[in-house]
This record gives structure tokens, sequence and C-alpha cells, in this order.
């Protein structure tokens, strides 16, 4: 009983000391954020020590919006938020994001991808790598993305395409007259598509399943707070990426053993290894190292950048071409007369290459849609040290930048808020015109390095779906809203009402 007496007496006397150092901590937290800010749009207040991560996590699309606005006040197009320890800044200006992807390296900006990407990806993931190494790396993935490794991907889309699209057409069959949710629908054709695109015959239905359950994981994780503590969902994302690099570094093991056997590239990675293969070949022979970023980890490592970006990316965009279609029918019957004249579902064969560019009209609409929902709505840095954005702010070192390549789409480009795929067709060039707008690839020296290969997905899945099934979109009020699950995606997920359109779907040889 004294003992209890003495501890609740300790604990009086030292609470008042406690009370005073959180206070003395708030305030300096307050000073250092209002410090950072400086005059910049932004909260007057912050919650302290999470800022304003929780209205971050409950409604991002009214976080961003938020932060666009206040952006909008300012003449210099930026505005300013702190979340969890982490000052950040928001960038609307066209002008302003593009400073910020062309000065990546070690004294100005780091390429992060998310917020507490590093915890998550590692630090040697591709994209955070700058200089000679981020040459070295791209150089060695070109090989990946030539006309001929391309031609190879695009047989292999159509037929998951095609396997996925029966599947959806027997679905809303059986749901009749209730409308089915495209996004998971979407998210595992892609995720499908990319398994057997990258790593095709290297990955056991069984090695499938495993990746799906890390790769929902990793999803999961990425959208809630980044407690790396047992129980929380950043830490189930970050070991199962692990497990999915180790996954995919078995995977480049097999690939450089069928690839030294003689075989043709059957997918990316083989194709990959084809030409690094060549390279060890030659060191070995000359008496040098072997060549840098040749590791079987490594290597792994970057084909889940590679998968990441592909996967959730594509995702948003095939749903976006879905809504955006069904509310614009004049632009839906220009594809259908378009496709139709140049590929026939009832021909058995696949759209070749040469066909594919010949859908001039299908590859504008994949760009609008992309322009007017870019998936990947930001591209967070770094700052590394101070840095002079204008000539009256500099962004402080440690500070999360958010260059905004969503908000850069509507700047420049006549009349952005319309959906106008003529606008990429040659007589109008606005591609080219308004080109600094278009970041959806981003820009600089990290620019997206298979972004042909997205359009192509897009291309291809906008030509199949508008020519094997009839759709029509379960419109209710806000459906086609934004909603971040992280890239963005309408907030119904894409209900849609599904039929057979075709006499009878293709046969692929």
């Amino acid at each position: 009983m004294e003992s209890s007496s003495t501890l609740v007496f300790s604990f009086a006397s030292v609470a008042p000391y406690l009370l005073s150092l959180i206070a003395l901590l708030v305030f300096l937290e307050q000073i250092s954020y209002l410090k950072r800010k400086r005059l910049i749009p932004g909260p007057p207040f912050v919650f302290p020590f999470i800022g304003n991560a929780v209205s971050l996590i409950r409604n991002p699309t009214k976080f961003w919006d938020l932060q666009s606005s206040l952006a909008r006040s300012s003449d210099l197009g930026i505005s300013a938020n702190y979340i969890v320890g982490k000052f950040i800044v928001f960038i609307r200006s066209t002008d302003l994001s593009h400073k910020i992807f062309a000065n990546v390296r070690p004294d100005a900006f780091h390429l992060v991808g998310h917020p507490f990407g590093k915890k998550l990806f590692g630090e040697h993931n591709l994209i955070y790598t700058m200089g000679q190494q981020h040459k070295d790396i791209r150089r060695r993935i070109a090989p990946n993305f030539t006309p001929r490794a391309l031609a190879a991907y695009t047989s292999l889309q159509q037929v998951i395409i095609l396997k996925h699209l029966m599947a959806w057409e027997a679905l809303a069959s059986k749901a009749s007259p209730t409308p089915i949710s495209l996004r998971l629908l979407c998210r595992e054709m892609n995720l499908d598509t990319s398994q057997t695109v990258f790593v095709g015959p290297y990955l056991s239905q069984e090695a499938r399943e495993r990746f799906n359950r890390d790769y929902n994981l990793f999803n999961v994780g990425l959208m809630k707070l980044p407690f790396d503590l047992p129980g929380f969902a950043f830490r189930e994302a970050r070991l199962a990426v692990d497990r999915l690099i180790k996954t995919l570094a078995g995977c480049t093991d097999e690939s450089k053993a069928t690839m030294e056997a003689g075989e043709e590239p059957r997918c990316l990675i083989d194709f990959w290894m084809q030409e690094t293969l060549r390279e060890i070949a030659a060191a070995t022979d000359s008496g040098e190292p072997l060549p840098p970023h040749s590791g079987n980890a490594e290597i792994g490592g970057h084909l889940f950048d590679f998968l990441f970006a592909a996967q959730d990316a594509s995702t948003s965009s095939l749903l976006w071409a879905v809504t955006l279609l069904d509310s614009h029918p004049e632009v839906l019957a220009k594809v259908r007369e378009e496709v139709a004249g140049i590929w026939s579902p009832e021909s058995d064969t696949l759209i070749t290459a040469e066909q594919l560019r010949e859908m001039k009209y299908t590859e504008a609409v994949a760009r609008e849609v992309v322009r007017i929902r870019a998936p990947a709505t930001m591209v967070p840095h770094i700052a590394g040290e101070d840095f002079q954005l204008t000539e009256s702010y500099t962004i402080p070192k440690g500070t999360i930048v958010f260059p905004s390549v969503f908000e850069s789409s509507f700047q420049g480009f006549p009349d952005p808020e319309r959906f106008e795929p003529e606008r990429f067709m040659e007589h109008r060039q606005e591609d080219r015109l308004y080109k600094k707008n278009f970041l959806a690839f981003g820009a600089g020296a990290h620019q997206c390095v298979g972004q042909r290969y997205a359009i192509n997905h897009l291309v291809l899945f906008i030509a199949m779906f508008t020519s094997l099934v009839d759709f029509k979109r379960h419109r209710t009020d806000g459906c086609d809203d934004i909603a971040y699950v992280p890239t963005i995606c309408p907030r119904d997920d894409c209900k849609v009402y599904l039929s057979r359109r075709c006499a009878r779907y293709p046969s692929f040889p």
C-alpha cells in the first residue's frame, strides 16, 4: 500500500515537468513548421507529431484537393502541410514541377516514389539511383523495350486480356441484373499480364498465388500510416516486398539458365538476361570484373519496380478508359469503327504490331485518358539540401516535395477539362505543342522507361474491350469522382453491365 502511494506521489511530482516538456516540444514543432512554411499557403496550425496524416489517410482526395486549392491561391503555385514529422510542399505549377524533375541529384532532389518509400522498396531501388549509376541501369534495361520485344509482349497481352474479358462477361451474366465492379477484376488481369510478360514461364501457379497475396499486402500497406512495427499494415507490406523480390530473383536465375541454353526469349526477363549474359561473357573473356547490376537479387528488385509501375497505374487507366468511353458515345463509336477496319475477332488472329500502329485514333484516346486522369497524380521527391525554388522561397532540406503531374495536365492545353482525343491527332499535335504539360510519364532522367509498353497495353485493351463486349456504366451520384487506391480510380470502382458484342470470341493460336 505504501509503495503504491509512493508511486502515485512520484508521478504527481514529475507530471508537471512531463507536461511542460510535451508542451515545449509541441511549441517547437509548430515554430519549426511555420519557419519552413514562411508565407506560402498552408494550415496555420498542425496536430503535434502526426500533423495532418489522419486526414490524408481518411480522405486523400479531399486532402490533395485542398492542397491544390491552396496552391491556386498563391502566385507561386505551391502550398505546404505537415505529415508524421515531415514538412511537405505541394507543387501545382508546371514550370516548378519541371524544375524539380530537372534537379534530381545528391545535392538537390531525390526521387522517392512514396513519402516513406525507402523503407518499403529498399535503398538500392531503381528510383533512388541517380547520375551515372542510373544511366547504366537504364542502358541495361533498354533491350526490354525494343520493337522486337514489344511485339512479343503484345501477343502475350492479348491472350490474357481475352481470357479475362470472357470471364468478366460470364460473371456479369451470372450477376445480372446487378452490375459488376471492374476495379479488382482489372487489377487481377493486370497482375496476370505483368507476371506473364515480365517473368512468364518462371512463375508456377502456386508461386503466382503467393505472389498475388503478397502484392495485395503491399498495396494495402501503401495507404496506411508508416508504422514499421509488428501487427501494422506497413510492416506487413515491407516484408511482402522482401518476399516478392526474392521470388523475382529466382525467376532471374532461371531465365539466365534458359538463355544460356540458347533458347529464344519468351518474356521481358529473357530479353534482359540475353543481353546481360553477353556482357558477363565479354567481361569473363577479357578477365574483367562482372558487370554491375547483373546480380539476381538486384535485378529482382528492378523487376518489382516494373511490376509496381505497370500494375496499379495501368489498372487506373483501364478503369478511366471504360468510364470516359461510356460517357462519350461519339468517341466510342469512332474507336469501334477504326478497330473494325483493321482487325476482326472472327479472324482468330492476334493484333499485330503493324495493326496496332494503324490504330491512331484509338491511341489518341489512350493518351487522352492518361492526360485527363494521370494515374499516379504526384511524384514525391525529398530535398537533399536547401533548394531555392523561386526568388522568394527556398525549400528546406528534408522537405518532401509533391510535383503534381495531374495538375499540369490541366494547364496549357486548350479547354483542358474536355475529354477530346483529337488533340493527340497529327492535325492538332497538342502532344508536341504542350509537351511540357503532359507529365503523366514524368520528365527528365527518371522519365518512365516503359511508357510505350503502357500505351500499347491500354490501346490493346480498348480495342479488344470495345470490340468484344457491350458495356454500360451503372451511374450513381458521384460515381466518377476520384478515389485514391493508391492510384486514382472512379469512386464506385467502375460498376458496369457487360454482355457479349461479337458473334463469337476469337480463338487465338
